[in-house]
């Protein structure tokens, strides 16, 4: 018997394609490839000049397609980007979203998302790399991990994905194994994979009671099961064929991704190849240790731009570069220690990962979901710097544009023609959002509401944006966000957070809203 998810599912692609009156002609859709980095700060691609690291491969794409110098993620933090990007639709707008750990699948699959709207104009879709929007029921009120032995249900291939291979959550989380299709890779019907996001299982060996077995320490929350000499949050046992090899995580996502073009280049495809760096653990190859001068996530940031190059080259032998559409982007902005000692504070050297901007990942500051943004058409969009707002938010409605597709997403806006031509202006305005807390963006100003917490996350040593005041900054005279304006422009102020509340709607109608716990 069909689930009741099932059905619904299939009545509502029906009636989608009863609704959806564009005729499909294959051969005038671009291939439509999102690349997708993990806390790459808008700094670390030495295309947009900021920092000292080399990443030829990428400038490549920014150097030769439209670089956007105020491209934005939604959130500053990783599964509510990745919500937003997908769906076009503000992570805010889904209750206590946050960053998942084992938790059930987080977008509804009655939900139209970019690949079920390019689904319905003709496209194979597939992601390949990190997934961190949940999957099936995730694991139940204690902690207890669901069963990953048996199809997992719902995920990816629930939300258009016509191929999946993935990470369930992220490299530093349980469970270490790679998901494909709803199935666990190499799984061993005599040595089951176990799951548990509170309790450790009897005799499991932790990286909190068991050090003389790391061959990484960590330094902050990073305690639990160990997998390859590296601890990881929450706890597992069994699986042990399934399990990943760390350094060759890159390889092994470049592999997927170079196989899926190459099975699907005859006709459209979008490939959502999200990379697991420079994410922690960073656990580069041992062909790029030591290649940045700058420890493991300088290594790992060089890893990536590889790969990139190893992937534009495939494109390249397949014919396939001037018809594909290629967006690159991160999905918050950059962090340093972030949990596991890996030398990334003491090695930065003059390199400056935030570009010069406030924050950084977790922050409602400008470095927080200010990051670099590509887009790269070779032979169809001009070389190009772009100093318009533009956010991930709003790729659902401009792909559903470039592809001749009439559905648009709720807080998407539809720039396509800015993405392929230059041509027009961005957003005149923007919410930003960071583990729940939003800001608030208007042509060249910035409005922080007051939010009780630590101004400062001492962990990881970033800005968080807290404060018992409003903020207000100017960012074309002050990109770094030092000069707070709200007590010398009141009337500015009063105007911002008046447009604030009209988007956030009436739960914002009152100052003492805005100042949260």
């Amino acid at each position: 018997m069909k689930s009741i998810t099932q059905i619904s599912s299939f009545l509502s692609l029906v009636f989608l394609l009863g609704c959806h009156s564009n005729k499909i002609n294959p051969n005038d859709k671009p291939n439509i490839i999102i690349i997708y980095t993990d806390d790459l700060g808008y700094g670390d691609v030495s295309a947009y000049q900021k920092g000292i690291l080399n990443t030829p491969n990428i400038d490549k794409l920014a150097n030769e397609g439209i670089k956007f110098t105020n491209g934005y993620s939604s959130s500053a933090t990783c599964s509510p980007s990745r919500y937003a990007l997908l769906t076009g639709t503000y992570p805010w707008r889904k209750a206590g979203l946050r960053v998942i750990t084992g938790g059930g699948l987080s977008i509804d699959t009655l939900k139209m998302t970019i690949p079920k709207m390019l689904k319905l104009s003709g496209y194979h879709t597939g992601i390949v790399g990190k997934w961190h929007l949940g999957l099936g029921k995730g694991s139940d009120k204690y902690g207890k991990g669901m069963d990953y032995n048996s199809l997992i249900y719902p995920g990816p291939n629930q939300l258009g994905f016509d191929y999946s291979h993935i990470m369930p959550d992220t490299q530093d989380r349980v469970p270490t194994v790679y998901i494909e299709n709803g199935m666990l890779v190499n799984s061993d019907p005599n040595d089951p994979l176990e799951v548990h996001f509170k309790n450790n299982f009897e005799g499991e060996p932790t990286g909190k009671d068991n050090p003389e077995l790391l061959t990484m320490r960590w330094e902050h929350g990073h305690n639990a099961s160990i997998v390859n000499g590296i601890p990881r949050i929450g706890y597992m046992r069994g699986g042990k064929r399934a399990r990943w090899s760390d350094i060759d995580m890159a390889d092994h996502f470049l592999n997927k991704a170079q196989k899926f073009i190459k099975l699907n280049k005859s006709k459209p495809f979008f490939l959502y190849y999200a990379l697991q760096q420079p994410h922690v653990p960073r656990t580069p190859h041992p062909r790029f240790e030591g290649k940045s001068g700058m420890g493991p996530r300088g290594d790992v940031i060089v890893e990536a731009d590889w790969c990139i190059g190893e992937f534009y080259k495939t494109l390249e032998s397949e014919g396939l570069l001037e018809n594909t559409l290629i967006i690159f982007s991160s999905d918050n902005g950059p962090v340093l220690n972030d949990g596991y000692y890996d030398d990334a504070v003491e090695k930065l050297g003059d390199h400056t990962p935030s570009g010069g901007l406030r924050g950084g990942k977790y922050s409602l500051f400008e470095a927080g979901t200010r990051v670099p943004f590509i887009a790269y058409w070779k032979g169809k969009i001009k070389s190009n710097i772009s100093d318009e707002i533009i956010s991930q938010v709003d790729l659902f409605n401009s792909i559903s544009s470039i592809v001749g597709s009439s559905l648009k997403s709720k807080d998407g806006i539809d720039l396509s023609n800015l993405i392929i031509d230059n041509k027009g202006r961005g957003r005149d305005e923007l919410i930003l959002e960071a583990s729940t807390r939003t800001a608030y963006r208007n042509g060249d100003w910035v409005m922080i509401p007051p939010y009780h917490g630590k101004e400062i996350a001492k962990n990881v040593n970033i800005e968080l944006g807290n404060s018992k005041e409003f903020k207000l900054y100017n960012l074309k005279k002050d990109p770094s966000q030092k000069n707070d304006l709200s007590k010398s422009n009141p009337k500015k102020l009063k105007e911002m957070i008046s447009n604030f509340i009209i988007i956030r709607g009436k739960n914002f109608s009152n100052i003492k809203d805005l100042v949260l716990e």
